[in-house]
């Protein structure tokens, strides 16, 4: 190793940025009294050399070590005021990740002395991962693009079964990209693919005693840096796969968590930001408490200029990949200050304010669990967000509520009532999600079944809105599998027709069930990982089939509101089953049936939806020279009614689309 030597550096850029006879390191901490950097070995074993930042502008430590070359290992540590009362929980004990580290050594593992207090003295540099120094590379750029069909996708459980993708790529990013897994992606006809977390995370700590793993990364504690474990590449398997997933015409959004760290509560682990300056990166309430607006024992400060930072440059290093767009957990954490949530919150307007961020696709989650946490509806304008009353009304229509027929009639038309002032994209709709039922679980379980997650079934949701055709679980009754599979069939073809931006969760399409656990979150296992030797292929052929209707047909996804005016024609007239159109007095008298014909341009289609027994459709005159044909049926057989007919047979819990051509 080259003799190193620390002189003054620079606080710009933040973390380290290497240069051609060192690197220059700045770190953020506006309470401590020293930081360190700490260089180790190339084993990231022994630490070797540690050097006190020498220079402080405001509240940027900063200094220029010469001799330190791009793959080397290093840490950091911090000294200042140590009281847990009144946030302050400096130790230089705990070696601590660079919150600006593209790369880490090795996956975190929970250890007990990271959570060791202070006069302790427990030195954590033997259980911490290390930084790896990194050289930049140049960044790609993603030409905007509109999604029209959203996969969410969980990277690890998408491949770790798969029989066409090589062992040593399963499990991983690089096995998502691979031409078998891109191969279904493609045949389903999605455009875009949401990855859940691949940045650095850690186990909570009461999954170890239970021998249970997180299983989808909801615990960060690097922002930066990808997880070994399911991007052993990192950030340059990050840019392959994003390459390879594009050339297949499939752009990438991250599922990303800046609302809080897997340092948890006042009892968690000290990691990085909490070793840093845990009174400045998080928020804290008035008794000097740490605020847990997102459950998890604590939520970043992200009103704070130097918050705002740190979460917009780890957007766009990742943008730098090529990435489409993000989606923001727990979003309305990232919009609260002292005053609660605002719309114009610093860190939204710094996004839509910053070119490499302002084009790219943004989706919130519009929830999270502290006082005034529901926001839907009340993210920037650009914005799209996570519709849960699409989710919630679908169900309880096709659960057979009664009195849901408006409510799903809005839902079908765009939710004007939550986006009527944006548009009908701003809602992603969708029926089941990583968190809840599987599409599978949501028609054959009244209750949930969390017994695996160690928690006597306390957790996960509890307003499902689900049924199971009269039997718990999983049943060989033949009716009793057909009734649910009609019904998979009927959720799913509804939401294809459904105006918004549709999404669906990993193998919803070929109907697997986590034996009707909610909340998988701890089952890094079979329960999670996609079963390709299982799936239901027939399912999926019918998934792809109303994905390519609704992509032909304008009059489907059209991104605007209906009016019920237009001329020649109108934009959409709905339809009571037993002819004429729908009516006040009709919406209220407990029907379960509509029919709807959408008219965009020279594109004409119709649908109608049943969510009771059989009765007659009808359909309008065709135009000149067209008939009606029809594109998609969720009955059993896709049987199809004459299209000539005055009227035909809309078989009972069913959807049927109609294209004019």
């Amino acid at each position: 190793m080259a003799r190193l030597a620390i002189a003054s550096g620079s606080p710009e850029p933040l973390g380290v940025s290497v240069w051609d006879d060192g690197i220059n390191i700045a770190v953020v901490s506006r309470n401590a009294d020293a930081v360190w950097f700490c260089l180790f070995d190339e084993a990231g074993e022994r630490e070797v050399a540690r050097f006190a930042l020498p220079s402080r502008t405001g509240d940027v430590w900063c200094g220029f070590i010469a001799g330190v070359k791009p793959a080397a290992r290093y840490g950091l540590r911090a000294d200042g005021p140590y009281g847990p009362e009144t946030g302050q929980r400096f130790d230089p004990a705990k070696l601590l990740l660079d919150p600006y580290a593209k790369a880490i050594d090795r996956a975190f593992v929970l250890h007990d002395a990271m959570s060791a207090p202070r006069p302790a003295e427990i030195d954590t540099a033997s259980v911490m991962p290390k930084a790896i120094v990194t050289a930049p590379a140049a960044p790609v750029t993603a030409a905007p693009r509109r999604p029209g069909f959203i996969y969410e996708v969980g990277v690890k459980a998408f491949t770790k079964l798969h029989p066409e993708v090589p062992m040593a790529l399963r499990g991983t990013l690089a096995g998502l990209a691979h031409p078998k897994a891109v191969e279904h992606l493609v045949r389903l006809g999605v455009d875009t693919v949401e990855l859940m977390p691949i940045a650095a995370w850690i186990d909570e700590r009461h999954l170890p005693p239970l021998g249970l793993t997180n299983a989808w990364g909801y615990n960060p504690v690097g922002f930066m840096a990808a997880d070994p474990r399911i991007v052993p590449g990192g950030i340059g398997e990050v840019r392959a796969a994003v390459a390879a997933l594009g050339a297949a015409g499939i752009g990438v959004i991250l599922d990303v968590v800046f609302n809080h760290t897997g340092e948890s509560d006042v009892q968690g682990p000290t990691l990085s930001l909490r070793g840093l300056d845990n009174a400045l990166y998080y928020r804290h309430a008035a008794d000097g408490t740490l605020a847990n607006d997102a459950g998890t024992g604590n939520v970043l400060a992200a009103d704070r200029p130097e918050v705002v930072r740190l979460i917009t440059d780890a957007m766009r290093h990742w943008a730098g990949t090529g990435v489409a767009g993000f989606r923001l957990d727990l979003a309305s954490v990232l919009g609260r200050s002292g005053d609660g949530f605002a719309r114009d919150a610093p860190l939204f307007v710094a996004i839509e304010a910053d070119p490499a961020l302002s084009h790219l696709t943004i989706i919130a989650e519009p929830w999270d669990v502290g006082l005034g946490g529901y926001q839907l509806g009340n993210f920037p304008a650009r914005w799209s967000e996570w519709n849960d009353w699409y989710r919630d009304d679908v169900r309880r229509f096709w659960r057979g509520d009664a009195g849901t027929l408006g409510t799903l009639a809005t839902r079908l038309a765009g939710s004007a009532d939550v986006f009527g002032m944006r548009r009908p994209s701003a809602g992603v709709n969708f029926l089941a999600a990583h968190d809840g039922f599987t599409l599978a679980d949501l028609v054959a379980y009244r209750h949930k079944h969390n017994a695996a997650n160690g928690e006597d079934n306390r957790d996960g949701g509890n307003a499902d809105f689900s049924w199971n055709n009269g039997v718990e679980g999983v049943t060989a009754d033949a009716p009793v599998v057909a009734a649910r599979k009609r019904d998979v069939r009927a959720l799913l073809a509804t939401l294809f027709v459904s105006r918004g931006l549709p999404m669906l969760t990993a193998s919803d399409e070929f109907g697997r069930t986590q034996g009707g656990n909610n909340n998988a979150y701890a089952q890094d296992n079979a329960t999670t990982w996609l079963n390709w030797a299982l799936a239901d292929y027939e399912l999926a052929a019918f998934t792809a089939r109303l994905a390519a209707v609704r992509k032909a047909h304008p009059s489907l996804s059209a991104d605007v509101f209906l009016t019920g005016r237009g001329e020649p024609l109108p934009d959409a007239m709905w339809l009571a089953s037993e002819g004429g159109g729908m009516t006040p007095e009709r919406w209220e008298d407990g029907r379960r049936v509509v029919g709807l014909v959408l008219t965009t341009g020279g594109d004409r289609t119709a649908v109608w939806v049943n969510g009771g027994d059989e009765v007659q459709g009808w359909l309008p005159a065709p135009r000149a020279e067209k008939a009606w044909r029809l594109e998609a049926s969720s009955a059993e057989g896709d049987a199809a009614p004459v299209p000539g007919a005055k009227s035909f047979a809309v078989p009972a819990r069913s959807v049927l689309v109609f294209a004019e051509g």
